[in-house]
């Protein structure tokens, strides 16, 4: 009775679309997030006013705001931000006051700030008594005493779950998977009124200063009706910065590549949520990997067994996979392989599924296997936390003078064949795929109805064709060799030139660093 009373509800809820599913953009107002993983708050208020509002990107997504463990073995990792022991908001990205003064600095510049929050559970268990803490709060993990929240033994799902590690054990079961422990992170019980009023009551304190939405971690262990009624409980958007009655733009990460009876699907009800297979299918694209060609992308989304796209967060990489973790194995494409990487982001931008979000990291040092980077997972030093100083605290982002980062950060979304497919998807957002051309293997091309047009080439001959673009006759520039000048009336790039009837010639060579050609409304001189 009791499980069917808990799918009865569900049954009932989902669908009822009490978040919104848009983030809140406009043509030429930034249609995609950044990813800016671990970075100081007072570095992304920065970057909010010098570059991202300036080159069209729309969202950051920030690393999780809440206070968490402080782990010294290994030295300040990266995956200490995902132990919370209280919903304080101080962390190792900054304070507070920090905090709010980068929403209200990004806000004030058009970025939307989307919080990574971590509400499946608390620490692990082995984290002890008493353990430091980014904010100093006092904590027993042992016991499950979090007095900061305050949370005690009685609000983790242990009696609940039946394996006798008291963690996932086969995630064939459901039950197993929302009800037990995630590799001994403690679990919360969010059927209980406590937990569902602790957890919005830390949302909604992030509402009120100005955050536009939330990426929720870990949402396949948790059920649906438990985050329906939680979200139900949100405040909308801050009226001093959106509409009002602007619901928060929610994200749900669930890893889902089919064989599992937990789907994404069962979450799309309830806000967007994290395609995962669409970087594990696009690296395998790219790397040319079992068949696959770019040739097959022309039924790219839904109808090649994807979410629908109203309903996807997509991505390249993550913070996780990048480093070999959470899904997709070794056909994930990151920054440590840039050509390949820049294709298929370049893809991603151009193409109209889903909203998209880009990766921003910071390197790792990589084992050599063989004379070559790589290795498996416990040949890397994944774990490794940002660049940072002798006391564990984040190093700032140095700008170098080209407009890339220095000591140790990437900065992805900086380089400038992203940047400017930024504007591309800008340009084109709302517009239909139009005009595909493929030659049946590795070389791609399609539109945007009349306001963009991209040719990709990864095969081992000479892109070289006429092609109809769809655009109004006139002299482009290339958007990934240079940039329109200032004036409008020159090109740092290649020039495209589309003739009366909407044909122009492409010619991409094999061996280019950058195979790619792609022109926009905005790049017409």
């Amino acid at each position: 009775m009791k499980v069917k009373a808990r799918w009865g509800v569900l049954a009932l809820g989902l669908g009822l679309g009490l978040t919104q599913y848009h983030h809140h953009s406009s043509r030429c107002g930034g249609t995609s997030i950044v990813h800016l993983f671990e970075w100081r708050w007072t570095d992304i208020a920065e970057e909010c006013e010098n570059y991202l509002a300036p080159n069209g990107i729309g969202a950051v997504q920030i690393s999780p705001p809440s206070e968490s463990v402080v782990v010294t073995e290994p030295w300040r990792p990266w995956w200490e931000r995902y132990q919370p022991i209280s919903y304080k908001l101080c962390s190792r990205s900054g304070t507070e006051q920090e905090l709010r003064d980068m929403v209200c600095r990004c806000n004030k510049v058009g970025v939307k700030i989307y919080a990574d929050v971590v509400i499946n559970h608390m620490c692990a268990s082995s984290a002890g008594e008493g353990r430091r803490s980014t904010c100093g709060s006092y904590f027993n993990a042992s016991e499950k005493e979090f007095p900061s929240v305050p949370y005690s033994a009685s609000h983790f799902n242990d009696d609940k779950c039946t394996t006798a590690s008291g963690n996932i054990e086969n995630y064939q079961d459901i039950y197993q998977v929302r009800d037990c422990r995630l590799v001994g992170l403690l679990d919360l019980a969010h059927h209980q009124e406590h937990v569902r009023e602790r957890v919005a009551s830390y949302l909604n304190t992030l509402l009120d200063m100005g955050v536009a939405g939330f990426r929720v971690d870990a949402c396949k262990h948790m059920w649906p009706e438990d985050l329906k009624a939680i979200y139900g409980r949100l405040h909308n958007l801050n009226t001093k910065w959106f509409p009002e009655g602007s619901r928060p733009f929610i994200y749900q990460e669930v890893i889902d590549l089919g064989g599992e009876p937990i789907t994404a699907r069962e979450y799309s009800g309830l806000g967007r949520v994290t395609e995962f297979k669409y970087g594990a299918k696009l690296g395998s694209v790219i790397r040319q990997w079992n068949g696959d060609k770019l040739a097959d992308l022309k039924s790219w989304g839904e109808s090649g067994g994807l979410m629908p796209s109203e309903r996807a967060v997509v991505f390249v990489d993550n913070h996780d996979n990048q480093r070999g973790h959470g899904a997709g194995g070794d056909s994930i494409l990151t920054f440590w392989e840039p050509r390949m990487y820049k294709m298929a982001v370049a893809f991603m931008l151009a193409h109209p599924y889903g909203v998209t979000r880009l990766m921003s990291s910071y390197r790792w040092e990589r084992a050599l296997v063989d004379g070559k980077v790589g290795g498996s997972c416990q040949d890397q030093n994944d774990w490794m936390g940002p660049p940072s100083f002798a006391d564990g605290s984040t190093r700032p982002v140095p700008i170098n003078p080209d407009g890339s980062c220095g000591g140790g950060w990437v900065c992805e979304h900086r380089w400038p064949q992203i940047r400017d497919m930024v504007m591309f998807r800008n340009e084109v957002d709302g517009e239909p795929l139009t005009n595909w051309w493929d030659n049946g293997k590795d070389q791609i091309a399609f539109g945007r109805g009349g306001r963009g047009f991209i040719a990709i080439n990864n095969d081992n001959c000479t892109l070289d064709a006429w092609l109809q673009t769809g655009m109004p006759a006139g002299s482009y520039c290339d958007v990934i060799s240079g940039r329109r000048s200032a004036a409008g009336a020159g090109c740092t790039g290649r020039l495209i030139t589309v003739g009366q009837d909407g044909r122009a010639h492409f010619s991409i060579k094999a061996t280019e660093q950058d195979p790619i050609i792609a022109i926009h409304a905005g790049s017409k001189l």
